[in-house]
């Protein structure tokens, strides 16, 4: 048996909880004071994920009521849940949208930053948004008939829509994808990082993706900001398509928004645990097999294997 503490060394008076609250909140003002200044109001003043997974489901179920809608639905009542969930899903959504586009104001000390502007801007995005869900559910559907199609395991497209991580990714990366394209880039981020801890598939939702779009399995899977992949293509599990190199600015801080992703063209195949890297262009056709490191241009209809020496 191990031998008891002696009970002397612990506090008399508790855990000193006052000191420490204390000392937490100088660290925390520190860290407000350099880094962070908007923090100095009082409040939430950015998105939360609470809220945002609550839309993002909302919205899933709204795509496809009946399979990922609650177990009580049926045809005759599936459009009137569709309109009273989207409705809820897209008020949600508004409220979040504000919240960013205020702490976006801010931080660049925009004087546009009242109530009543932000109201107006935030109800045409989210408009906006709401008009793409059919397109988005089309995307879904090819999205849904690849797996199924590339799949000898997938018995049917429901299985596929109901139990694959990879459909799941890919539906949260199309909402997220759409945000982002309006500068919603905290609220898009956070989507993409839902699908993340779900998933273990990490799709930065910059990425532009076509339809017909498989991740097998998808585990470990990386895509980055400036990806482009074209249509009908396939990655399996740990896949990653990053970047070669980060050029700088001349003060030492990182390039933003410059093209520093693969591309890759329709009916690309690329097998597990490949790594592409760099902004350069997988040709149409071409076939990437497993564990290769590719940092170079492929012509269409190539296949890259590791050498076997």
């Amino acid at each position: 048996m191990k031998q008891l503490p002696n009970a002397d060394i612990y506090p008399k008076q508790g855990w000193h909880i006052e000191t420490i609250v204390q000392e937490l909140k100088q660290i925390r003002q520190k860290w407000r004071d350099e880094h962070s200044p908007l923090a100095k109001n009082a409040g939430h003043y950015f998105p939360s994920h609470e809220v945002l997974q609550h839309v993002v489901k909302t919205i899933a179920h709204v795509l496809f009521p009946l399979r990922l809608g609650p177990a009580h639905l049926n045809t005759e009542t599936e459009d009137y849940y569709v309109g009273l969930k989207l409705d809820t899903a897209l008020n949600s959504l508004f409220s979040q949208v504000k919240l960013e586009l205020a702490y976006q104001h801010q931080a660049k000390n925009d004087l546009l930053d009242d109530d009543y502007h932000l109201e107006l801007i935030a109800k045409q995005l989210v408009y906006d948004f709401a008009k793409t869900l059919p397109a988005i559910r089309s995307l879904l559907d090819l999205d849904i008939l690849a797996a199924f199609n590339g799949d000898p395991a997938a018995h049917t497209v429901d299985e596929v829509l109901i139990c694959y991580p990879g459909i799941k990714a890919i539906l949260y990366h199309r909402i997220a994808h759409q945000l982002y394209l309006k500068d919603l880039y905290l609220i898009a981020r956070i989507i993409a990082e839902l699908a993340h801890s779900e998933t273990g598939i990490d799709i930065h939702p910059g990425a532009q993706i076509e339809s017909g779009f498989f991740i097998d399995h998808g585990t470990g899977v990386v895509i980055g900001e400036t990806a482009v992949i074209g249509k009908n293509v396939r990655l399996y599990q740990a896949v990653t398509l990053g970047a070669k190199s980060f050029p700088k600015n001349a003060d030492g801080s990182l390039q933003k928004g410059l093209p520093r992703h693969p591309t890759l063209e329709d009916d690309v195949v690329i097998y597990a645990g490949a790594t592409v890297l760099g902004s350069i262009t997988v040709g149409k056709g071409s076939t990437i097999g497993s564990n290769v490191w590719l940092t170079h241009a492929v012509p269409p209809n190539s296949y890259i294997a590791q050498s076997s020496h």
